[in-house]
């Protein structure tokens, strides 16, 4: 009787566990592993000297003193794509997942930068938010997601799923929702594993594990996950560290407020447009000032930064001025000021032009200094960054990233080449102590986003 029960018992085991499994939703998502776990095939070390090897089915990073952040990164790189993967990391290390990530020699001598989906093992417990790593620094934090900082696990297996389809990013940790950005900073790179740079006080030797990295590349829309996070948006508003590093914005990327005609009381009425926060000046067959005229802003700037990000069409010219003042040069043509100069260098007959060589190609100060000829534009058509940094005389242009020239503003240097230029007309060009920015309106098709400001 006993047995007959056992048997019985033993059975009604057998089929329930059968329904269970029956019942339980199969991944039926076609997923590409991008590692066969048991090698590093199609991955490469970039950055730091922190060691990789593959140790039971997993990548095991060990960091090592003296070296700055380490990656190993994919040497395919990738656009859209849905990553899913699992990481264990020491309690005393800081990580992150890399995506849409680059390594150029113009840029910071091949420095790495991108997206990072962070790992985070401390009491702030950022775990999957988004991090701009060697660029702009935090994007989407935690701070406002209780629910998923508490989702980390200290000391075992984490899960991680990244969507980047289009200009959204959205980050699961272990099925939580944890970030939604949108952002159109970068379309593609590489996908990088990160082994954090140690302080002296770190134990060197310290591990990060990592384990079933699979991802989707096609038919994203149809695996594609909802989520109930409102995104965070960038386009013409503030990161986090740019609010505590004192930058403001100087266009609200819908009105015209803070920006007026260099030669009116007002803001132009044509010859510029507000479509889809982008603020362009329209083409009226590249003379200057034929449009809407130059606009400027309203306050005054002495010691700055400036950024702004910038698209031209192909022959296009336009330029930023500062330290403007509008009530020099009344008449006809461009309010004077010292100009970074936006130009398409291959179309534009003025990239050979200028009293001194290569002085109007894009990113120079124009008609005086030439920008580094190893600078970096992006393709006619896509967005670049312009920023200018002066403080005490001491003025920097940079494009993308990079530094491409400097000068010392009122000094001897800078007085011959003012001598020799075409603004030697002009007395003490380029010699205010504080004054406007202008955006060039230069008879092409050009548009702007992004403007911000600080004050040094």
């Amino acid at each position: 009787m006993k047995k007959r029960q056992s048997v019985k018992l033993i059975l009604l085991m057998v089929i329930l566990g059968f329904l269970g499994c029956s019942n339980t939703k199969k991944d039926t998502t076609p997923w590409e592993s991008l590692f066969d776990g048991k090698t590093l095939n199609g991955w490469s070390v970039i950055g730091g000297k922190a060691t990789y090897k593959v140790q039971d089915g997993a990548i095991v990073g060990t960091t090592v003193k003296n070296t700055p952040n380490t990656f190993l990164r994919s040497d395919k790189l990738y656009g859209d794509f849905i990553l899913e993967l699992d990481y264990k990391v020491d309690p005393s290390m800081n990580s992150g997942i890399q995506i849409r990530s680059n390594s150029f020699p113009y840029y910071r001598n091949g420095r790495v930068h991108g997206y990072q989906i962070e790992i985070d093992p401390s009491d702030r417990a950022w775990s999957a938010g988004i991090f701009d790593e060697s660029r702009r620094g935090w994007l989407n934090p935690l701070t406002d997601n209780p629910t998923a900082q508490k989702a980390f696990k200290q000391n075992e297996w984490n899960h991680y799923r990244i969507e980047a389809i289009g200009d959204t990013l959205k980050t699961w940790i272990n099925g939580v929702e944890a970030s939604h950005l949108i952002d159109d900073k970068t379309a593609k790179g590489f996908i990088g594993l990160q082994v954090h740079s140690i302080k002296d006080s770190q134990k060197e030797g310290t591990e990060i594990i990592w384990k079933n990295i699979n991802i989707l590349t096609e038919n994203l829309d149809k695996y594609s996950k909802k989520t109930s996070l409102k995104p965070i948006v960038t386009k013409n508003a503030l990161t986090i560290d740019e609010q505590k590093k004192g930058w403001k914005l100087l266009w609200d990327g819908k009105t015209t407020t803070g920006w007026k005609g260099a030669k009116l009381n007002e803001f132009p009425k044509e010859g510029w447009v507000i479509e889809n926060g982008e603020l362009t000046v329209l083409s009226s067959g590249g003379a200057e000032s034929r449009a809407g005229g130059d606009i400027v802003t309203q306050e005054l700037f002495s010691n700055f930064e400036f950024k702004v990000d910038f698209k031209i069409t192909p022959g296009a010219n336009s330029g930023i001025k500062y330290y403007v003042d509008t009530e020099i040069n009344k008449g006809p043509g461009s309010s004077i000021g010292l100009e970074f100069q936006i130009l398409d260098d291959a179309l534009h007959p003025d990239a050979k032009l200028g009293n001194h060589e290569g002085s109007r190609t894009v990113g120079s100060l124009y008609d005086l200094i030439q920008a580094d000829p190893n600078k970096h534009m992006n393709p006619i058509g896509e967005w670049n960054t312009a920023h200018i940094k002066s403080k005490n005389n001491h003025v920097e242009h940079w494009l993308n990233g990079m530094k491409v020239l400097e000068y010392e503003r009122k000094s001897k240097d800078y007085l011959k080449l003012v001598s020799e230029s075409k603004y030697v007309k002009w007395p003490k060009f380029g010699e205010l102590d504080k004054g406007q920015i202008l955006l060039q309106d230069h008879g092409d098709r050009v548009s702007f986003k992004n403007i911000k400001v600080k004050s040094l």
